[in-house]
């Protein structure tokens, strides 16, 4: 089997089945055990605009949403809509819409581009366009840093970049202004992005060419930011698709790297491979050094998620989440250098086909997953990784995130080519405990 052929095996984006469209109702409550119990409360929709519910709002900038963050202090959220070009801001509670921050750029705010950057590594344009820093971005994933002062949020390209094969670019936003500060070219199809625990630097991960990005932030002046090495997973890409037509660089993306964390201790970045037959790539953050692959876990890995003493995972195609602790898994890969190793230590627990976004709850006591084949949200408790609760979902789930009071869990469906998506579920969470 070519790699090619591994890779549109493995990824989610090939179904191996026909999926319909589903649609919840606001005050539909979950099932399970009762430990833990979401209520969908809220919701923001683009999908219909006369809706009779006044909890059920129609909302424009909804268009197409891929993830969602909380701010530091968990009074309002972003919400990153991919084909909108747009992020819009939404207000704790209340679920007002505060602003609108338009992903668009032209000459006009041209000092955005420190001395007009529009490259990083040597990247090289293959499309013919006089201001590269006039265009749209399309928002996909973020992270924040400087204790929430600033968001990062990732292009998946350029809008004039048909084949997310020329550097796109991430946007870094003041979270006290909710404005875009600055943008910093990326190398092609920028994903996951994460911030070190010190707050010392920010990985980009790329999709695109099997490449992370790595920024030093000790700075308090984004200005000051800057790119200090170009991690290289295995190999990197060549892109040069100028006489290919249109490219599916959903499954035309190498090793596909997706979830991306740090170690607590901040010794450590791990990468996940999408692709193929998966893995997760280790570097040592003292210089960046790749340290090789660990195997052993279920394969098309989607997100990586750190919460205590456990690394968690979640699995797309198979629709597992898994955990093992990140102390052991590191210190295998340091005691076992060379050649991608296979590592057995997983506790493991089915959630359903289209395992995407995982968020851990504040106390860490249960992991929820969007389940995007499916069109549920599936919540498991960390005690016994067990199924404990499970509410349906509008198609398809994708983004998630976890209110830092644990009272409420955002979800987003970002919807296919068959229809679906355009929606923002806000579920009320509760403890038994409580």
């Amino acid at each position: 089997m070519s790699w090619k052929h591994a890779i549109l095996f493995s990824l989610p984006f090939v179904a191996a089945f026909s999926q319909s469209v589903s649609r919840t109702t606001v005050g539909n409550k979950s099932t399970g055990t009762g430990e833990v119990t979401l209520e969908l409360i809220a919701r923001k929709q683009a999908f219909n605009s006369k809706p009779t519910n006044g909890a059920d709002a129609f909302e424009s900038a909804i268009n197409s949403p891929k993830s969602v963050v909380f701010a530091a202090d968990g009074k309002k959220f972003y919400v990153h809509s991919l084909e909108g070009h747009k992020t819009a801001v939404f207000e704790t509670g209340t679920w007002k819409k505060l602003k609108e921050i338009k992903h668009e750029f032209n000459q006009g705010n041209n000092a955005l581009f420190l001395n007009n950057e529009t490259t990083v590594f040597d990247y090289p344009y293959y499309t013919d366009v006089k201001d590269k820093n006039t265009f749209e971005g399309k928002p996909v994933e973020s992270c924040l840093s400087h204790n929430g002062k600033y968001l990062w949020v990732t292009y998946y390209r350029r809008s004039y970049d048909k084949n997310a094969q020329c550097p796109s670019a991430v946007a870094i936003i003041d979270t006290e202004k909710d404005e875009i500060v600055r943008v910093m070219p990326t190398g092609p199809l920028p994903k996951m992005i994460a911030c070190s625990p010190q707050n010392e630097f920010i990985a980009v991960t790329h999709w695109g060419d099997n490449t992370v990005g790595i920024i030093d932030v000790r700075s308090e002046n984004p200005m000051e930011f800057k790119y200090i090495k170009h991690c290289i997973v295995d190999s990197k890409l060549n892109l040069d698709f100028t006489t290919a037509g249109k490219i599916d660089r959903d499954s035309e993306c190498g090793h596909c790297l997706r979830g991306t964390t740090f170690t607590p201790d901040g010794q450590f970045l791990l990468v996940g491979k999408m692709g193929g037959s998966g893995g997760i790539a280790f570097f040592d953050t003292r210089d960046f050094s790749p340290l090789g692959t660990v195997l052993g876990m279920q394969t098309n890995l989607r997100h990586l998620v750190i919460s205590g003493e456990h690394l968690y995972l979640s699995a797309n195609a198979p629709g597992y989440v898994q955990r093992t602790s990140w102390r052991e898994l590191t210190k295998f890969r340091l005691e076992n250098s060379g050649q991608p190793i296979s590592y057995a230590k997983w506790e493991s627990v089915q959630v359903g086909t289209g395992a995407r976004t995982i968020s851990l709850s504040p106390n860490g006591k249960y992991v929820f997953a969007a389940v995007n084949n499916q069109s549920k949200v599936v919540g498991v408790s960390t005690a016994t990784m067990q199924k404990v609760v499970e509410i349906s979902a509008d198609s398809y789930p994708v983004g998630m995130a976890a209110s830092p009071d644990g009272k409420y869990l955002i979800v987003t469906a970002q919807g296919k080519n068959n229809g679906g998506g355009n929606s923002v579920m806000i579920f009320g969470v509760k403890y038994k405990e409580e």
